[in-house]
């Protein structure tokens, strides 16, 4: 049988568990900042249509790609928020509504974790894309380290599945 909690230790233990709504204001900053997205993807898209109508000059390619960009990122953003809360903080009461992802309240942190490297990893190759289109205007020392960089976070992503595949096959 193990000991009875002292008081002190009690309180100390619901004041450390209750130090999880300490996240909240970095998920709703999060949310502001996938705001700040929604503005520059409708800033894009007024660019992009000005482009094509021919009232400016303008590159479809890349500024579909930004477009892009942009909403893997705010997806990104929105897999932290729903996965970091309900794994961190408390679990989202919206039942079993019809628009609950599948893999909400499914997602724990090695899976957050991937998923986030491969919004990452998303990402970075359509920076890649990008710089490769405009790839007259970069040096190829410019253009090496944006490729450095990306194979950094696909050998990053592929180093995280093998520690958890590891991890996994130890269970």
């Amino acid at each position: 049988m193990s000991p009875k909690p002292n008081k002190v230790e009690l309180v100390l233990e619901k004041l450390i568990f209750s130090s999880r709504w300490i996240l909240v204001p970095f998920f709703l900053g999060l949310i502001v900042s996938m705001l700040v997205l929604l503005i520059k993807f409708f800033k894009e898209m007024g660019l992009l249509i000005q482009g094509a109508l021919g009232i400016i000059e303008h590159d479809t390619v890349i500024s579909i790609l930004t477009l892009v960009d942009t909403a893997l990122i705010a997806v990104l953003l929105l897999i932290i928020v729903f996965s970091a809360y309900e794994n961190f903080v408390s679990k989202l009461s919206i039942g079993d509504h019809e628009d609950r992802p599948a893999w909400m309240g499914k997602v724990g942190f090695s899976d957050l974790k991937m998923k986030l490297i491969g919004a990452i990893v998303a990402i970075s190759a359509v920076e890649l894309l990008k710089a490769f289109l405009v790839s007259t205007t970069l040096t190829g020392e410019q253009l090496g380290w944006k490729i450095a960089i990306h194979l950094t976070f696909v050998v990053s992503g592929l180093l995280f599945a093998l520690a958890d595949w590891i991890s996994d096959q130890r269970k």
